[in-house]
């Protein structure tokens, strides 16, 4: 490749770059990762799924007598995630996500009409709380009940203020 091409592809790399801004010219690694990818250990992993397979587990057996009242009476929790940030180890924010319908029969035409409804609740975490303090307090069989790390308040009162 002669000199004069050379430097016309430099140019053309430059140009591009430029246009496209910091995502181009350089990769950007993030800060915060999903709780699952920041835990390195089989004990930390383990106590993580856990602890989403424990909330799972009551909210379901609460739900009847609580949230799953009303409108919309089959409300299903689908998932609970935080982000951590990968160096320090605390928690940029949890939250759960759930999704409900309500269903009608049409009697005459035989069709379903189906509302659908999502949340997604954001935890109560205390700020500068660290994903190991977090598993921590939550570990047992009803983690939805647990004082979250530097507070009294439970993932169960986080959820009052968003169902």
């Amino acid at each position: 490749m002669s000199p004069h091409a050379v430097s016309r592809c430099s140019a053309v790399v430059l140009a591009l770059s430029l246009l496209a801004g910091p995502a181009l010219a350089a990769p950007h690694r993030s800060d915060y990762v999903d709780a699952s990818t920041y835990l390195q250990t089989d004990a930390g992993i383990e106590a993580w799924y856990l602890l989403r397979h424990n909330l799972r587990d009551n909210f379901d057996a609460i739900c009847g007598d609580s949230f799953c009242e009303g409108e919309y009476s089959n409300i299903q929790s689908l998932r609970y995630v935080c982000s951590v940030h990968r160096a320090n180890g605390r928690i940029g924010m949890c939250g759960w996500s759930f999704a409900a319908s309500d269903e009608v029969v049409d009697p005459v035409a035989g069709r379903i009409v189906a509302r659908h409804h999502g949340w997604f609740c954001r935890s109560p975490v205390v700020a500068g709380t660290t994903m190991e303090s977090f598993l921590d307090a939550l570990q047992g069989d009803e983690p939805l009940y647990a004082p979250l790390p530097s507070t009294t308040t439970t993932l169960y009162e986080g959820l009052v203020d968003c169902l």
